[in-house]
């Protein structure tokens, strides 16, 4: 999913911000603050629900019948604006002068051996083409909308979404560790030709079957 500023002036957003300041609250009190009807809150109530965004529970009154209030769910905290990127950059180039720019080099190599004991286990065809859409089945579901193009034996991985975009424009040992996991994965040559940290649409790799050894 991906985070979205919330703004005044849609109701949905509004409820949303309103039990991000004052959580708990009741169909009754949302309608007052907002002054809208209760049927209009309880009808985005019922969709934030259904969307995993808003949970409830009831509250014992002093008299009377329990009361129903609602609260945001951690789902419904990306909707709020965040800074982890601009976090992440800054924590890098802090830690490349405290340490120098081979730590950074080294946190990057940490990173790619990471990901290759994650991906290895599901990467693991018999042949190229098996790993390569196993590949992209991985790389979808971590959002890099992936595309893939086959001419003769040699395929094009097409990556439209680059969720660490930013930190590869600051620090390119990010795509160098992202090729580097190419090549240990599938065991061929890779090549990027395209890159969105450079200004590019999307990232491009090619991959093509290493020449047998004779």
């Amino acid at each position: 999913m991906i985070p979205v500023a919330v703004s005044v002036g849609n109701t949905r957003e509004e409820i949303l911000t309103l039990l991000k300041q004052t959580p708990n609250l009741s169909v009754g009190e949302i309608a007052q603050k907002l002054g809208i009807t209760e049927m209009a809150v309880r009808r985005h109530l019922n969709n934030l629900e259904r969307d995993q965004l808003l949970s409830s529970h009831l509250v014992r009154q002093s008299m009377g019948r329990p009361s129903r209030v609602y609260h945001l769910t951690e789902k419904a905290d990306d909707y709020f604006p965040k800074a982890y990127m601009t976090f992440a950059i800054e924590l890098m180039e802090d830690l490349g002068h405290l340490q120098g720019p081979e730590v950074v080099n080294r946190l990057f190599q940490r990173r790619a051996e990471r990901l290759y004991g994650q991906y290895k286990e599901e990467v693991n065809g018999a042949t190229l083409e098996e790993k390569i859409q196993q590949l992209v089945r991985v790389q979808n579901r971590k959002g890099y909308m992936v595309e893939l193009e086959k001419q003769g034996e040699q395929f094009t991985l097409k990556e439209y979404n680059c969720p660490i975009a930013q930190v590869a424009k600051q620090f390119p040992q990010a795509c160098d560790g992202e090729i580097q996991l190419f090549q240990r994965l599938l065991g061929c040559r890779v090549e990027q030709i395209q890159c969105m940290a450079k200004g590019a649409p999307h990232c491009a790799f090619v991959f093509t079957e290493d020449e047998p050894k004779s």
